[in-house]
């Protein structure tokens, strides 16, 4: 038999940072608003994890800049992992981070130019027009499960 060759495919992921910022039982959402990407949908505080960055230092980078928050890596905690696609685009995978309390200050919209504004909603009931990647992170750390995928279809 001749050497039949095994084609090899690289697997390539992207990474992204979420932020659960929850305080009797209610957790912070924010408007995205000029962004190209859900606009007019309510997001956790979040974003692309940088080259050569940790995901828990992406995260309270994305935290300063999006919400004024301070957080160190320590007072964030992996609490749900996401494997998220939308249809005709590469997988992401989405890291939701809860923040341990107490934290210092409260947050505010850091970035009027790309988001409407924040707002404290209830765990079990997030605003219709939530992005539905995020509405699986909440969700599955509601039920305490640390993975779940998004919008691989069909479901297996």
């Amino acid at each position: 038999m001749g050497g039949a060759s095994v084609r090899r495919v690289e697997f390539r992921t992207f990474a992204d940072v979420f932020l659960l910022l929850v305080r009797d039982g209610q957790v912070l959402l924010a408007l995205r608003e000029n962004t190209g990407y859900a606009d007019g949908l309510w997001n956790l505080p979040s974003g692309k994890v940088e080259p050569d960055e940790d995901l828990a230092s992406a995260m309270t980078r994305e935290a300063r800049e999006e919400i004024g928050m301070e957080l160190h890596t320590e007072q964030v905690r992996l609490a749900t992992v996401v494997h998220h696609r939308n249809p005709g685009e590469e997988a992401r995978l989405g890291f939701f981070f809860e923040a341990a309390g107490p934290w210092a200050g409260d947050p505010v919209n850091a970035e009027p130019h790309k988001c409407g504004g924040i707002g404290w909603y209830p765990l079990e009931s997030l605003p219709a027009n939530t992005v539905p990647y995020t509405i699986t992170g909440v969700d599955l750390y509601r039920r305490g499960l640390p993975y779940g995928p998004h919008g691989f279809w069909p479901p297996r």
